[in-house]
Formats: structure tokens, C-alpha cells, sequence
């Protein structure tokens, strides 16, 4: 039983040490890297059980498996449909199964954010059910933390911004879209109208992130905006009778940050803001992705202190 990730780079990836620390070095985790998608499917089908895939490649496995499933060969997760973007490979009985583990990444980083501990303790009662648990249970208590309708705000309109802009709006939050170029936030908005996601231009950046109780910054850069936000942009407007963070704020980039270091950081502290780094996404995204690789659920302490190493 072989398991490895398909990209172009895939160097430097964490996710072999995570895998390798999940499962004690139990299975074997390769790189299968090289801008060919094509020789890339083919080496999955015919060596691995399962593949994580990254960039460039996420639209072109989801096309793949709805291929395959319009034959009866393959099925596609709700989530994975949503986004139209696949990350995790599997091989069953019923043909190849694509999902989408940044969507659960995020369901678990931010209800692991406002309920601390949470992850641990479902993971210990439910084992690979703990993520439709949390997400569950999530959604019942999201309006015991607010006294009016949470907002979110998602910065990038990428392949994570968009698994994060459906992540949040499935967790309940009133959703709105930001992006430097305006027309890509418009058309995923158009795309899925159940959502109601609202476009705000990125000149709205400071005023957004003030508003927002939810952040969710996928851009790989940072932005000019971010020098000229204060600490009261960091404290948000509804902190109601709880002791949840005032603000959540979660990063995707976890190599070079655009939150996690210099003054931005003080003035998150201050403001009460949480900030939510980009490797404890990559943490959940693993853990929930893992379990469905290999049909057993990895050591999660073991893959945080990998992480935490990292």
C-alpha cells in the first residue's frame, strides 16, 4: 500500500514527515513530482492507493474523477463538488473517490479556534467521523457565540480561497469575497448562488477586516493593507458574553506569512485576535485527509509535534 502527493513542486512539501509521523513510519509517503498531470495520473493508478494532489493540479484530478464517475467508476464528495477543485485521491471498491481536504482543514482550524480542544476530544469519542461531528456541532452552537449574523471575509479567490469561502459559508457565516481581480470573486459568486457570497473590492480591505469576525487570507503575498491595520481593526465589533477570540484570523500561507511576524503580530496580540497559521490548516487538512487515504486514523498528537517541529 503505497501513498505519496502529486504536484510541480512538490520539494519541500511537510507532508511526507506529517504522513510518516501519523503512522509511525508504517506506510510509505512519496513525491511525485513533474509538470505532466497526465504521467502523474497514470503512476497513481497504476502504483498508489491513494494521492495527496497540490498545484497546479487540483481542477485536473476533479475532471478526472468526474469522468470516471459519469461511468460508474468514481464518486466526488459534496464539498469537492462545490469547489470544483480535488486534493485527495482514493482507490475503493467503487472506483476512485476525489475529496477535497482543504474544505475540512478549514472546518476544523476554525472550530478549533473558537471551541478549544475540540478536535482532540471528537477525534478520541468519534474516530473518522469526528469531522461531520464537529461540523455538525458547529453549526448547531455558531449563534450562541454572536449576537447577530457572523461575518466572514475571504481574501483571494484562488483554488484554497475558494475551498475557504465554501468552508465558511457551510459553517455559517455570511460570506464575502475579496480579490485583486474583481471578476474571479464575481464569477464564484455567480456560481454558487445558494451561498449569497457579497464581492467587496480590495480598496474595502481595512473597513472589511474590521467588520469581519472571520478572516481567511489565501493570497501567497501580503498586501500593502496590512501595514495600516490597528489594533482596534484587530479587536472586531460583537464580542457578546463569551470568551471566544474577538477576531479569528486564519492564513493559509504558512512559508512565508503575511500575518505571522512583525508589528502585525503585537497588534493581533493586543486586539484579542487569533491568529490561525497556515500549518495548522495544513495539520487538519492532514488529519482528516489521512484517515481517508489509509481507512485508519493517524496519531494526531504525534503529527502536531511533527508539525509543531516543522
Amino acid at each position: 500500500e503505497k501513498f505519496g502527493i502529486i504536484g510541480d513542486p512538490v520539494k519541500g512539501s511537510r507532508s511526507p514527515a506529517i504522513f510518516t509521523a501519523g503512522y509511525d513510519g508504517k506506510y510509505g509517503y512519496d513525491l511525485i513530482e513533474g509538470s505532466d498531470f497526465e504521467k502523474s495520473w497514470k503512476k497513481f493508478l497504476s502504483e498508489y492507493k491513494a494521492v495527496n494532489v497540490t498545484a497546479p493540479f487540483k481542477e485536473n484530478a476533479f475532471r478526472k474523477v468526474l469522468g470516471l464517475a459519469a461511468e460508474g467508476q468514481g464518486e466526488v464528495s459534496g464539498p469537492c463538488m462545490k469547489i470544483k477543485a480535488a486534493n485527495l485521491l482514493v482507490k475503493t471498491q467503487r472506483g476512485i473517490e476525489a475529496h477535497n481536504s482543504d474544505f475540512t482543514g478549514i472546518v476544523l482550524s476554525i472550530s478549533e479556534a473558537l471551541y478549544p480542544g475540540i478536535v482532540a476530544e471528537f477525534y478520541d469519542s468519534f474516530g473518522n467521523e469526528a469531522y461531520m461531528k464537529i461540523h455538525q456541532y458547529f453549526r448547531r452552537n455558531l449563534m450562541n457565540l454572536y449576537s447577530d449574523e457572523p461575518q466572514a471575509l475571504i481574501v483571494g479567490c484562488g483554488g484554497a480561497g475558494k475551498a475557504a469561502a465554501v468552508a465558511a459559508a457551510e459553517l455559517g457565516y455570511s460570506t464575502a469575497l475579496m480579490n485583486r481581480t474583481p471578476e474571479r470573486a464575481a464569477a464564484i459568486a455567480e456560481a454558487l448562488p445558494e451561498y449569497r457570497f457579497l464581492c467587496v473590492p480590495l480598496s474595502d480591505f481595512k473597513a472589511a477586516v474590521r467588520e469581519c469576525d472571520l478572516v481567511i487570507y489565501t493570497l501567497p503575498v501580503g498586501i500593502e493593507g496590512i501595514a495600516g491595520l490597528t489594533v482596534e481593526d484587530f479587536q472586531g465589533e460583537d464580542r457578546y458574553e463569551s470568551s471566544r477570540p474577538g477576531k479569528v484570523l486564519l492564513e493559509a500561507n504558512y512559508k512565508t506569512p503575511a500575518f505571522g511576524s512583525g508589528d502585525t503580530v503585537l497588534k493581533m496580540q493586543e486586539g484579542g485576535c487569533q491568529y490561525v497559521p497556515g500549518r495548522i490548516w495544513h495539520l487538519y487538512q492532514a488529519l482528516t485527509g489521512y484517515s481517508l487515504m489509509t481507512g485508519e486514523q493517524p496519531d494526531f498528537g504525534a503529527m502536531l509535534k511533527e508539525s509543531m517541529n516543522g
